[in-house]
This record gives structure tokens, sequence and C-alpha cells, in this order.
């Protein structure tokens, strides 16, 4: 049996459910104008609170999406400023191997330096290129700044250049004025663990100044004449009349070398000393200048002063009857009697005497 109370929940139910049913039809069939309205009307009164939370979690969600887009941004941008450097470094080098090969004469083969050992540290580099491009044994390996070192092995498409560090390492050299011809090799003994080259067989008569260039001269036919070897930093040790040897700072540095030029069918009659007009090459020469014009003005200032030092000595030798005044019988003073003067009455009064 059926409440009152029960009954009373099921009219009501069913009321409102002819109420929404009613709107239903209103809103289904009624004009969008009156549908856009109402919706309106429910947004800014009924509705609000919810829509205010929908728009601070829409706030939200933009807000780190942004914040995690600034955070990527800058770590790439700072993962970038860190290789900018090197990126810069690399692509200047790229610019100075590029005008050197259009300096050359000769025939070349541009590689990549497949495996870099430490600085000063490596003997041989692996080069990117082999017979299959043209590459030969003893073709001579050079950079922008200067001699690297020379192919020793060769395979299909890689090869193994020798650099300058390798103990059998020889090239015939001159120095940039022409004055000493000899023979570099590397050092045996480096100094704070840094390579260095030894310009040997220099004759002993034969000076070469500090800060001057040293080319390869041609000879042995290997190596071009006119390649930057280094630049005489020192005396290693003397011979006494026999030889000089001299310290040299190389010119390129094979363990910093990233691509360097293979040369191919190089004349040994060509000279490639116009194709590095680097700044190692005027700053030798300048260096060069100025040494010699110190050294001219050292001689001048020990000429003067060992003409100064005679001269004082001229002086301080020189006997005192030397220096004697003029004789007392000239200038109008009395002669002696032996001189033919009378020897009666006063001897006159001088002008200026009053009587």
């Amino acid at each position: 049996m059926i409440s009152t109370s029960d009954r009373r929940y099921s009219r009501r139910d069913t009321l409102l459910f002819l109420l929404c049913l009613g709107l239903s039809f209103f809103g289904l069939f009624s004009p969008v104008t009156w549908g856009r309205g109402v919706a309106d009307t429910l947004r800014e009164s009924v509705l609000f609170p919810l829509v205010w939370l929908q728009t601070r979690a829409e706030e939200g969600r933009t807000s780190r999406v942004r914040f995690r887009q600034v955070t990527l941004e800058r770590d790439s941008t700072a993962y970038l400023s860190q290789f900018l450097p090197s990126l810069r470094a690399e692509n200047e080098r790229l610019r100075q191997l590029l005008r050197l090969s259009r300096r050359l004469n000769t025939g070349y083969l541009s590689a990549e330096v497949l495996h870099q050992p430490q600085a000063m540290d490596g003997r041989t580099l692996l080069l990117s290129v082999g017979s299959r491009q043209g590459v030969v044994l003893f073709s001579p390996v050079i950079a922008p700044e200067g001699l690297i070192g020379m192919v020793s092995s060769v395979s299909g498409n890689s090869s193994v250049a020798m650099s300058w560090a390798h103990p059998e390492f020889r090239v015939s050299a001159f120095t940039v004025s022409g004055n000493a011809f000899g023979v570099v090799a590397p050092s045996n003994e480096g100094r704070n663990g840094e390579g260095a080259l030894e310009f040997r067989g220099v004759p002993y008569r034969d000076s070469v100044p500090l800060g001057t260039l040293v080319l390869s001269s041609g000879l042995g036919g290997v190596f071009p004449k006119g390649i930057p070897v280094g630049t005489v930093i020192g005396t290693v040790r003397e011979e006494a009349g026999w030889e000089r040897v001299y310290r040299l700072r190389p010119a390129a540095n094979p363990g910093s070398a990233a691509h360097v030029l293979v040369l191919a069918g190089t004349s040994q009659t060509r000279d490639l000393a116009a194709a590095f007009p680097s700044d190692s090459l005027l700053d030798a020469v300048r260096l060069d200048s100025i040494a010699r014009l110190r050294r001219i003005d050292s001689v001048a200032q020990a000429v003067k002063a060992a003409r100064a030092a005679k001269r004082d000595s001229l002086v301080r030798t020189t006997p005192a009857q030397s220096r004697i005044p003029p004789s007392a019988g000239q200038g109008g003073t009395p002669s002696s009697p032996m001189q033919g003067g009378t020897t009666s009455g006063p001897p006159p009064a001088p002008k200026d005497s009053v009587p």
C-alpha cells in the first residue's frame, strides 16, 4: 500500500520532469537570440563560480606550459653559448684553409683529422682521405699556419700522417733571410711539457737572431720550398768552430688541427712562401728587423764608448810640459841682456801705472 508522502514525492518529480521537458522544447524551438540570452544570464548568475574556477585553472595550465617553454629555450641558449666559441674558431680555421687553398699553385686534397691526440703529444694523425682520392706516400700535410708533417701510410679511404713531433721527422730548411741553411728535427727535450723543434747543422759563422722565421728549403724531394716550419726562440747549444743548434717554436700545432690540406703532385721547383702571408710570417720579419736594428745600435754604442775611453786615456797620459804657456819674452816684456837689450836705466813703467 502506497503512503501519502510517497504519492506527493512522485507527483512532484513528475511535475519537475514535465517542467524540464517543456523548457527543453522551449530552448530547442525558441529563437537563437533567446537561447543565448538565457545562457549568458545563467553564466553570470548561477554558474559564475564554476566559470571563475575554470578560468583560473586554464591560466595556471597556460602559465606552466609557458614556463616550461621558457626553461627549454634558456637551456638551449646556454648549451649553444658553450659551443659558440668553438664553432667560431672552426669556421675561422675553415676560412683560413679556403684562403690558403686559393693561393696554392699546386694540387691539394682537403682532409679531416679523424683522430686528434692531446696537444703536443700526438706523433701521427689519421686523415679522412686515401689512395682512392689521390694521396700517395710522403705527401706533405700543411695547415694555414705552416707545416704539419707528411703522409707515412696510405689505405683506400684513409691515411696516416707523421707529424713533426715524430722522432724520425726531418725537413731541410733555411731562414727567411736566406743566410743560414740546416735541418729541422724534433727536440729531444721540451720546456714545460711543450713540444719544440731544433734547427741543426747551422754553420758556426752564421748567427741567426731571435724571431727569425725558418722555411722549408725544397731540398730532399719531399717538401716544397717556402712552407713555414717554425720561429727561432733561442739557442740550444754551440760547438765551437763547427755548428750552432737553435730552438724553434713550431708554426703549426698538430694536436689542435681538425682540418688540413694534403699536397698532391707538388713540384719541388715551386716556392710556396707567397701562399703563407700569415701573421706569423709578418711578425717573424718584423722581429728579425727589430733584432737587426738593436744589434746595430749596440755596436754603434760600443764604438762610441770605446772612442770616449780612448780620448780620456790620452788626456790622462799627456805630460805637464806639453801644456806650458807661451814664452814670457813675447807680449811686450823687457828682454834679457843676452838678447841685446840695455841694462842701464830703470825699466819702463806700465802704461796703466800712476807716475
